[in-house]
């Protein structure tokens, strides 16, 4: 269990708090790319952490993400109007339609039409900025203090083309922290996702391998944590006839991100939690293959909401199942075929979670020692963020280098080291950047 203290210096990511100070120092996945659909197009607004912001991508092909309201009176720039070079500002940037005020994708204020033209008081105006780029079909964005962004991630889902990945996003009414322990403890796999084939009918077919199968030969499995620069490794072992054990290992990387083994040829799944802000956050769900193009029928069953995915309302990224409806629990499936009643693995996961609150009181728990992992990534949390508060410290895991790194899952005799076995398996190769 956590003190009441350590689980608010956890969960607490706002402006000026340790943690959120120090998730502030890493990339942000902030948006979609489909949401900020061409140069010029209407800006989006994007909570993250709290603070309340608009992603704009300019006519001059230029990204950022800018305070919400201007600065004149408040009004929301959200209705503003993205505009390009005109003979009375000479820059592109977003005009509030309230009083005409112009900000350029750098804050400043870069005209007023509303003031005398020998004015210069626009020359004091400045909103909040920050940086963002586009990289794996996902706006990134930068919220740490300027002249400290790292470059950006080198995560191989992001690296790979276009044609061999999957991206998705998906609302979740709870912490961030409590969103990503689950993508860290492989031991629900065995009961909360035992159904998979109930839900999913043709997933033999699409999983394209047996390893999977060893995940309920054994619902009690032994974990082990390897410390690493970027995170931690996490292994599980389910043991195995002939004096074997099958391993699954999983990568945490800081600050929120996991990666999950692939099944035979099967992509790869990885998975990011971003709070939005302490009670809400986005759950990224992406998969990918490092060698090839999905197929059509892995991306129609990840747009079915197979996977990790789940099917949401037109228009939005909120689930159709959800806590209003009981995530539309089967209860006579449930009786007769089905573990839980609830369709896929993704909302199985947000029923649970969200079950116990917008941020669970960490201090009633009672962990055992399948719960290693979600201890290890909780401590390690904690730690970068006291340590940032000393003098020039640097986060760990903002090296690209240490990104390039895979799940894996493995069968190995039992005097065989898991570490060591799986080492070149777990290193992914440098992938040049196919960013537009």
């Amino acid at each position: 269990m956590l003190s009441a203290a350590d689980n608010k210096l956890l969960t607490e990511t706002g402006p000026g708090t340790p943690m959120g100070s120090l998730l502030r120092r890493y990339w942000i996945p902030v948006l979609m790319s489909e949401e900020l659909p061409f140069p010029g197009c209407p800006p989006v607004r994007v909570k993250v952490m709290g603070e309340e912001l608009l992603a704009v991508w300019s006519k001059d092909k230029r990204y950022a993400l800018m305070d919400e309201h201007c600065a004149h009176r408040g009004a929301s720039l959200f209705f503003g109007r993205n505009e390009g070079v005109d003979s009375r500002d000479g820059t592109c940037g977003l005009r509030c339609v309230y009083h005409g005020w112009k900000y350029d994708l750098d804050g400043n204020c870069i005209d007023m039409p509303n003031e005398p033209a020998a004015s210069r008081f626009k020359q004091h105006i400045k909103l909040t900025t920050y940086p963002a780029k586009m990289r794996g079909d996902v706006l990134w964005a930068y919220l740490g203090p300027e002249g400290t962004a790292p470059d950006l991630p080198e995560l191989e889902w992001a690296m790979v083309p276009e044609a061999n990945r999957f991206v998705a996003k998906r609302m979740q009414y709870t912490n961030f922290v409590q969103a990503m322990e689950g993508g860290i403890d492989s031991s629900h796999v065995s009961f909360l996702h035992s159904d998979i084939r109930v839900w999913n009918p043709s997933w033999d077919e699409v999983r394209s391998g047996t390893m999977i199968d060893n995940v309920f030969s054994d619902s009690a499995p032994r974990f082990f944590i390897e410390p690493t620069d970027y995170g931690m490794l996490i292994g599980a072992r389910r043991e195995l006839d002939g004096g074997r054990h099958y391993w699954r290992i999983t990568q945490w990387l800081l600050p929120w991100y996991t990666m999950i083994a692939q099944d035979g040829d099967g992509p790869i799944v990885a998975q990011a939690w971003v709070p939005i802000d302490d009670e809400t956050s986005w759950t990224w769900s992406i998969r990918y293959h490092p060698e090839r193009a999905l197929t059509k029928r892995e991306t129609e069953s990840f747009r079915s909401s197979g996977s990790i995915n789940a099917k949401v309302l037109p228009g939005t990224y909120i689930p159709i199942q959800n806590a209003e409806n009981d995530y539309l629990i089967n209860r006579t499936l449930q009786r007769t075929v089905s573990f839980t009643g609830i369709e896929g693995i993704a909302m199985q996961d947000a029923a649970m979670q969200e079950s116990m609150g917008r941020i669970v009181d960490r201090s009633i728990e009672h962990l055992g020692s399948s719960d290693a992992a979600v201890i290890a990534a909780r401590r390690r949390l904690i730690a970068e963020a006291k340590a940032l508060g000393q003098p020039n410290a640097i986060p760990s895991g903002l090296d690209t280098a240490s990104h390039r790194v895979r799940s894996t899952s493995v069968v190995l005799d039992k005097d065989q080291s898991w570490v060591d076995a799986t080492a070149e398996a777990r290193t992914a190769p440098h992938h040049e950047s196919t960013d537009a």
